[in-house]
């Protein structure tokens, strides 16, 4: 080009050719285009990858090795009195772990933009596994659907540990949503285009799970699928219509499982009502905070038996026998876990790498504050595992993968100000909640 004095004008910065170069010309490409684009070839628009985060790397593993060391520490003596291994649930966890730990690398190391490629039969997959342990199977099939004091929630696989598919059904949920969001732009803030496609979403999702029965699962999924829906830019009106809606629905539900609904809410109330059957578990729990005192009695030296100690009430054996300060050190491990996820959602490259790091983060902080809400009395008995920490290798396995996405994604947070190289940004996609979502395109220089 020339000047205006006939000088040819300066060469592009390094760092400008830089960007262009690594969207490799497909950012001028209208958002339509670009959406199509990316979804037939997803490594179009990544980023030079970064570390992973690191606070969210180190919470997490803390929690994991914090979690094998209580449920050793709780069934030890009751395993080795039953059966003489003190192993027996332990050694599943920790296998559980391991087969965690090898998702969350794969997955860490993978471009997460693939995943919208498999959003929709990942989806399918785990409705399809939600209906397996509801619908009586015929012959041999039979074994597969295993229920547990009244409840429908496991499939059994021959040797292999027991599946939970109210696990994968969050983590295929969260994938399908922050993709289906991401396409919808503007478009979810209409009644018709937005709101009602979402209820028929999410509504079979949380039926299923409500009929197993697992009422704990079905109001974590709610949560997702609302922070999912705020998040994307969701008319207020639209959502609080639809929160409402919920709140009747789910009165229903706990109306159309039985009265257990109920006699748990009475027993949150009064526990000590009926303090040798509903209300035990309740005051047992507040009898194991009370005598941790301030640094807890040592490993393996419980005072008091909790039942559940390594399922849903895993936080009372680690504040009886870690004390306040084993609790406390718990509970930070979370919230920098949440600081470091909500970080990257903000910081992440495009729309659909921001919600589904928000639909992760707050699928692990929600049920990890109703489960100690449960242990401190606040909240009715659900029945949700402590994420990492209790004893269940599907929770553990499906959790550390999602973390696994989590990281992948904060492999490439750009800081504020940096160009986003969002398929789904861009004029007329931009109304959403989160920053990065907001930042120009590439053809704006």
């Amino acid at each position: 080009m020339i000047g205006r004095r006939g000088q040819r004008d300066a060469p592009e910065e390094p760092v400008q050719q830089e960007r262009v170069h690594r969207y490799s010309g497909s950012a001028r490409l209208s958002p339509v285009s670009a959406r199509q684009n990316a979804l037939a070839n997803p490594s179009v628009f990544q980023r030079d990858a970064h570390e992973p985060d690191f606070i969210i790397l180190v919470a997490v593993i803390a929690l994991t090795a914090i979690g094998i060391l209580m449920v050793y520490s709780a069934s030890a003596i009751s395993s080795y009195a039953q059966n003489q291994n003190t192993f027996q649930l332990v050694a599943p966890q920790v296998l559980a772990g391991l087969l965690g730990f090898a998702a969350m690398a794969v997955l860490m190391r993978m471009d997460y933009r693939y995943l919208r490629t498999i959003s929709v039969p990942l989806a399918i997959l785990a409705l399809a596994l939600l209906v397996v342990v509801l619908v009586p199977l015929p012959g041999p099939l039979k074994q597969l659907s295993v229920s547990h004091n009244g409840s429908s929630r496991w499939i059994h696989l021959g040797p292999l540990p027991e599946i939970h598919p109210a696990e994968v059904a969050k983590l295929g949920l969260v994938v399908y949503l922050s993709h289906w969001l991401a396409t919808r732009g503007l478009g979810i803030r209409s009644f018709t285009r937005g709101t009602v496609p979402f209820a028929i979403i999410v509504i079979p999702f949380l039926v299923l799970i409500a009929r197993e029965p697992d009422l704990g699962t079905a109001a974590v999924v709610v949560l997702i699928a609302f922070s999912l829906f705020f998040i994307a830019g969701a008319n207020l009106i639209h959502l609080a219509v639809a929160g409402l809606a919920g709140l009747a629905g789910g009165v229903v539900l706990m109306l159309a499982v039985g009265r257990y609904p109920l006699q748990r809410i009475q027993t949150l109330l009064d526990p000590w009502a009926e303090p040798t059957t509903s209300g035990y578990q309740t005051i047992k729990g507040l009898e194991a905070l009370s005598a941790g005192g301030l640094f807890g009695t040592g490993l393996g030296n419980s005072r008091v038996f909790v039942p559940g100690d390594v399922n849903d009430f895993i936080f009372s054996v680690i504040a009886q026998e870690l004390g306040l300060v084993g609790g406390a050190v718990v509970i930070a491990l979370f919230v920098a876990f949440a600081y470091a996820g909500i970080r990257t959602a903000i910081q992440a490259p495009d729309t659909f790498g921001g919600l589904m790091a928000a639909g992760i983060t707050a699928w692990i902080c929600f049920q990890a504050l109703i489960n100690v809400g449960v242990v401190v009395a606040v909240v009715p008995v659900t029945g949700i595992t402590l994420p990492f920490v209790s004893a269940g290798g599907s929770s553990l396995t499906v959790s550390l993968a999602a973390v696994g996405i989590l990281l992948s994604i904060s492999r490439e947070t750009v800081e504020r100000g940096w160009i986003s190289a969002s398929t789904d940004s861009g004029r007329g996609y931009g109304r959403t909640y989160l920053p990065g979502s907001r930042r120009r395109s590439v053809t704006a220089d």
